[in-house]
């Protein structure tokens, strides 16, 4: 089909230049042929220090995405937008910070709003094919799971969805294909945690409602069978039209449920394997594109939507530092909390084996499809998304403008360059102390400079008065303007 895309352009620029009328009136369909099929491939709670593509000291055997940071593009300085995973998956749609918006509300209320553009309704409305498939946690307009779920995957800009409404250890658990349940929570489920880990990791899920007959250890292969699915069909059915599947594997977040073939294979223990399962699964799905003659015409996208769950007596027993040798945790201010991998392989486009050390963000894939497909972002789409589709293609750009990132628990960070602003002291997140109250003789809050200190042990607020007053300055314009965007001159 990679083939046939080709000849294609090349018949319309023939018959173009014979006939330019009838040129002015196909140049969409131009366009559209043009147009790289797009494939996102979210993992969940993954660190930065779990892929041995990022770090040679992992005891995770992660061979497929490897392969696809050896076949693209892979970045070191790419950040979700939130060290959770609503607030990650937020600014991923939108463009938009998640402080902007109450992300608490997700469990009953949509957190996108209708008219919000996303990076879904933006390739569906630039004649793109939009699928999801995996964990949407952002919202439904819940009124019983037995009424349709409106606000969610296909009243944002997908054409169609099967998923779960958040994590497979956050109940009611049950799937959902468009905006109804395939079948409804009405049955329950026993609360399971595992002896040896803290209750937040190893095969834990909390008590509730469960579909008749799900099985949460089903999930991830489940949803990798609906993702080839979904290739599969569009391949037949749409091969000339472009398609973007944004596939959001709930994993290796908890439970860590690793099929028998996984068990034993890691060094890492159960993570590790589950770990390796979703190596596994994304490799199922990156032989389905090459089954399909779509791997060449086929931008791919993995990365993680936070850091993981695996604290400093993990890296003692198992000798495996899911962090990278990044301090903290998931939900932290500190690094490891936002710090994602974060690969691209687009082939004949970006140069194979390349590692960036751009700042970027989740809410920066906005802007870039938005110049993959030639569409400005309107002034109120996309308010802190900025394009690095040049860097992409080997070409500088500017450096990506002040960072803005809120912890679990509400700590601001702010990045500027190398320059790294916590506006409280303490992780901000899972790590103790979360909080720690500043003294009259201290810092009132945490100042880094990342390109010598990247594991955050050396505090220079005190030392950097004029660094904590420039970022400082630039964290409240955006936080009151409600862009990052600076002003237009006149």
């Amino acid at each position: 089909m990679a083939l046939f895309h080709r000849l294609t352009i090349v018949c319309l620029f023939l018959f173009a230049s014979v006939c330019p009328d009838w040129w002015l009136t196909t140049n969409t369909a131009l366009v559209q042929a043009k147009s790289p099929n797009i494939v996102m491939i979210l993992v969940d709670d993954m660190g930065y220090g779990d892929a041995q593509c990022y770090n040679a000291e992992s005891k995770i055997p992660t061979p497929n995405i490897d392969q696809l940071a050896r076949d693209g593009m892979r970045f070191t300085d790419a950040h979700a937008a939130g060290p959770l995973c609503h607030m990650s998956r937020y600014g991923l749609m939108t463009g938009r910070f998640p402080f902007r918006t109450d992300v608490s509300l997700w469990r009953e209320h949509p957190l996108i709003e209708a008219e919000q553009t996303t990076i879904a309704s933006l390739l569906a409305n630039n004649a793109y094919e939009t699928a999801m498939v995996g964990k949407w946690h952002l919202g439904f307009e819940e009124n019983g799971y037995d009424q349709p779920l409106p606000g969610g995957p296909v009243d944002r800009g997908f054409h169609s969805f099967f998923g779960i409404r958040a994590s497979t250890d956050i109940p009611p658990y049950f799937y959902i294909r468009g905006n109804r349940a395939v079948s409804p929570p009405t049955d329950n489920i026993e609360a399971r945690n595992t002896e040896g880990w803290s209750k937040i990791q190893g095969e834990f899920w909390r008590a509730g409602g469960i579909a008749p007959g799900m099985e949460l250890k089903n999930v991830l292969p489940r949803f990798t069978d609906e993702a080839i699915g979904v290739i599969e069909q569009h391949e037949k059915k749409s091969a000339d039209q472009p398609l973007f599947l944004y596939l959001a594997y709930p994993a290796p977040h908890t439970p860590w449920l690793p099929a028998e073939p996984f068990r034993g294979k890691s060094g890492a223990g159960m993570y590790g394997e589950f770990t390796m399962m979703v190596d596994h699964m994304i490799g199922r799905v990156l032989k389905a594109l090459k089954e399909a003659d779509m791997a060449e015409d086929t931008l791919v996208i993995f990365s993680s939507d936070n850091g993981p769950v695996w604290y400093e007596d993990d890296v003692e027993r198992f000798d495996h530092d899911s962090s990278g040798g990044l301090r903290g945790m998931k939900a932290d201010a500190w690094e490891c909390g936002h710090r994602m991998p974060f690969i691209v392989r687009w082939p004949g486009k970006v140069k194979p084996g390349t590692v960036n050390d751009r700042l970027i963000c989740f809410t920066d894939l906005l802007a870039t499809f938005g110049e993959l497909v030639g569409t400005e972002l309107s002034e109120d789409a996309g308010p802190d998304s900025f394009s690095f589709y040049k860097t992409l293609l080997g070409q500088s750009e500017p450096d990506r403008p002040t960072l803005v990132i809120k912890s679990g628990s509400g700590a601001m960070t702010a990045r500027q360059g190398p320059w790294k602003l916590i506006t409280q002291l303490g992780s901000g997140g899972f790590s103790k102390p979360s909080r720690i109250k500043a003294t009259k003789s201290g810092p009132a809050g945490q100042l880094y400079n990342l390109d010598d200190d990247l594991g955050e042990l050396n505090n220079l607020y005190d030392q950097k008065p004029d660094v904590v007053a420039r970022i400082s300055t630039e964290l409240k314009r955006i936080q009151k303007n409600g862009t990052s965007r600076l002003p237009k001159t006149q």
